[in-house]
């Protein structure tokens, strides 16, 4: 006759799953792929969200917000310098179309 044994109450461990790691994987990956940073940050806090409800941490969607934040912020900063500066080249040179360094302007004032 086998005996089958098992495990003592103290000494079995309770194995919880994360909810948010997978989302909170995918947010990281996106969050630093510069286009898709904004999509990774909105990603990442849901993962963040989703985790600290089930009362456990989420490294990778923390970096996620935090590298996702930064990456936007940039992207829209620099997005905003350039069409400034297009803006402003296209003011100095009135209507129609210039060169200037070697850059085609269209300008339509």
């Amino acid at each position: 006759m086998t005996q089958g044994y098992q495990q003592s109450p103290s000494t079995r461990r309770e194995e919880r799953t994360n909810p948010g790691r997978s989302l909170g994987i995918a947010g990281f990956v996106l969050s630093i792929l510069g286009p898709l940073s904004a999509i990774g940050l909105i990603l990442s806090i849901i993962a963040f969200v989703q985790s600290r409800k089930a009362g456990m941490k989420n490294g990778f969607a923390l970096a996620g917000i935090i590298i996702g934040a930064a990456l936007t912020v940039a992207g829209i900063t620099l997005l905003t310098v350039g069409i400034t500066s297009v803006i402003r080249t296209c003011a100095e040179l009135g209507d129609g179309v210039h060169e200037r360094n070697g850059i085609t302007y269209t300008c339509n004032v």
